[in-house]
C-alpha cells in the first residue's frame, strides 16, 4: 500500500466512533512503518504520520515536537513543533510556552516516561494549551537512550485513550526515532562529502597557485616545498624572476583552512604579482595589499607573510615582514640567528605602514623562510619541534643541496611527530649561495 492509499483509507474511517479493529490497526501500522522507512525527509515523515494517525488513535488535537539546543545557558533545550493539528495557535505561539519539565510534554521529555491522563483537569502536571481538551496521551521519542522528542494527542472526550493506544503510539514513536536518526546520519554523511569536496577543491586551488618548479639563479641553489597535510590550510609561496640577477620571493600563511584560506592565497598572489609588474618595493606592496584585505575580508581573516627581493649579484635580500616567522640565517661554522624584525599581519588594520629590512648574505650563508607549521609541529606529548631543533637540523644538513636539505628536515619532522602528515601545512623556502 502506497502513501496515497494509506491516507485515503484513513480519511474514509476518520470518525472517532468508527474505530478500526485491532487487526486493521496492526495492518495499517505495518503499512505506515513501511512507507516512512522509505524516506530520509524527517518533515515529510512527521507530516505523513499526522495525516494517518487519526485512524489508528483518534484525536482532536495533536503535535509532534523535537528537542533542539539553543544558546541560552539557563534553558539550553527548546521544543520545536514540527507538525501540529487542531490548535488555533500558531507554531510560534506554542513553542515559547514549552519548557523541559513543565506540563505533560515537558515532563515526558524530562523523564522519558509516557503519560495517559483520562481527565486532565485532575492532573496538576497539565498545562492548558487548549480549552476543549479533556484527556491526553503523551509518548517520548527516544533515540540511543536519549529523549529527542514527544508525541502528544489530545481528545475532547474523557478517558479517550487506553493502554492499547499507548502501545500503538510507542511503536510509532520508536519508528520515528529510527527515521530521525537515519536522517541525521544521512545529513552528516552529505555534509562530510561536501566538506571533502571543498577540501579537494581548496587543495587544487592551492597547488595551482604554486610555481611549476624552482628558480634557476647563477651562484645560488634555491628550492621551496609545502609539506602536505590531511587538511588544507593557507600556506603559500611564490617567486618571480624580475631580472637575471633579481628574484622576488614570497612566503605566506593565511589564517584558517579550506577554501577560505585558499581564496586568500589566490588574492595575495594576484595582488603581489601585480605589484611586481608595477615595480612596488616590498613595504609599499604590503601596505597596499593590507588595505585591500581590510576592505575585502572578514575581521578575523588575515595573512602573515615575508616578501623580498633577492639580488644575486650583490648577495642581498631586501624584504618586509608582515607578522610572519623571522627568517633563519645559518653560517658554515654552525652559527645561526633568527632575524627578528617585522610588522603586523596583512589585513589586520587599515592604513598600516610596513618597514623594509636588509640582509647581506655572507659567503655560503644560508637563508631559510618557513611557516609555523614547521616549528609548531608537535609530538604525542604536545612538545613542539621548535626553533632550536629546526636550526640545528639545518646545521646538520648544511652541506646538502637545497632540495636534499628539505627532505632531510622532512625526515626529522616525521620522526619527531611520528606522523607522515603535519597538523598544519609547513613550508620551506631555502636560499643557498654556492
Amino acid at each position: 500500500m502506497d502513501k496515497e492509499q494509506i491516507i485515503e483509507e484513513t480519511h474514509s474511517s476518520s470518525s472517532p466512533d468508527e474505530r478500526l479493529s485491532l487487526v486493521d490497526k496492526l495492518r495499517m501500522l505495518l503499512d505506515i512503518t513501511k512507507t516512512i522507512s522509505q524516506t530520509m525527509d524527517t518533515q515529510e515523515v512527521l507530516t505523513f504520520l499526522m495525516d494517518t494517525l487519526g485512524s489508528l488513535i483518534p484525536y482532536d488535537a495533536a503535535g509532534i515536537y523535537l528537542i533542539e539546543m539553543n544558546d541560552d545557558k539557563k534553558n539550553p533545550y527548546i521544543f520545536k513543533s514540527k507538525v501540529i493539528r487542531g490548535y488555533r495557535l500558531s507554531f510560534e505561539q506554542i513553542e515559547p510556552s514549552l519548557r523541559l519539565g513543565e506540563g505533560f510534554i515537558g515532563h515526558v521529555a524530562l523523564t522519558g516516561r509516557s503519560i495517559i491522563s483520562p481527565d486532565v483537569s485532575e492532573d496538576d502536571r497539565y498545562f492548558p494549551a487548549r480549552k476543549r481538551t479533556r484527556s491526553e496521551i503523551v509518548v517520548p521519542i527516544i533515540s540511543n537512550d536519549k529523549v529527542i522528542g514527544v508525541f502528544d494527542l489530545e481528545s475532547d472526550r474523557l478517558n479517550a485513550y487506553s493502554e492499547d493506544d499507548l502501545s500503538m503510539l510507542q511503536l510509532l514513536a520508536s519508528q520515528v526515532a529510527i527515521i530521525i536518526e537515519k536522517s541525521r546520519l544521512y545529513e552528516e554523511l552529505v555534509e562530510k562529502k561536501r566538506l571533502q569536496t571543498q577540501l579537494e577543491i581548496a587543495r587544487e586551488v592551492q597547488l595551482e597557485l604554486l610555481p611549476d618548479g624552482d628558480p634557476q639563479m647563477d651562484g645560488f641553489d634555491i628550492c621551496a616545498y609545502i609539506f602536505p597535510t590531511e587538511e588544507v590550510s593557507g600556506d603559500y609561496y611564490d617567486w618571480v624572476k624580475i631580472y637575471d640577477d633579481q628574484l622576488a620571493i614570497i612566503v605566506a600563511d593565511a589564517v584558517g583552512k579550506g577554501i577560505p584560506a585558499a581564496l586568500l592565497m589566490a588574492f595575495l598572489r594576484a595582488s603581489l604579482r601585480a605589484g611586481v609588474q608595477i615595480g612596488y618595493a616590498p613595504q609599499v606592496a604590503f601596505s597596499k595589499v593590507g588595505d585591500l584585505l581590510w576592505d575585502s575580508v572578514e575581521s578575523h581573516q588575515f595573512i602573515t607573510a615575508v616578501y623580498g627581493m633577492l639580488d644575486t649579484t650583490n648577495r642581498t635580500f631586501v624584504y618586509s615582514n608582515a607578522g610572519h616567522n623571522p627568517p633563519l640565517l645559518v653560517k658554515p661554522n654552525g652559527e645561526f640567528r633568527y632575524v627578528e624584525y617585522g610588522d603586523l599581519p596583512l589585513g589586520m588594520f587599515r592604513d598600516k605602514h610596513y618597514h623594509q629590512h636588509f640582509i647581506r648574505l655572507e659567503e655560503q650563508q644560508i637563508l631559510i623562510l618557513y611557516t609555523d607549521g614547521i616549528i609548531e609541529a608537535a609530538n604525542d606529548t604536545g612538545e613542539e619541534y621548535g626553533l632550536e631543533r629546526f636550526a640545528h637540523r639545518v646545521i646538520e644538513g648544511f652541506d646538502l643541496t637545497a632540495k636534499e636539505m628539505i627532505e632531510f628536515i622532512r625526515e626529522d619532522l616525521v620522526n619527531f611527530t611520528e606522523s607522515e602528515f603535519l597538523s598544519d601545512d609547513g613550508t620551506l623556502f631555502i636560499v643557498k649561495p654556492l
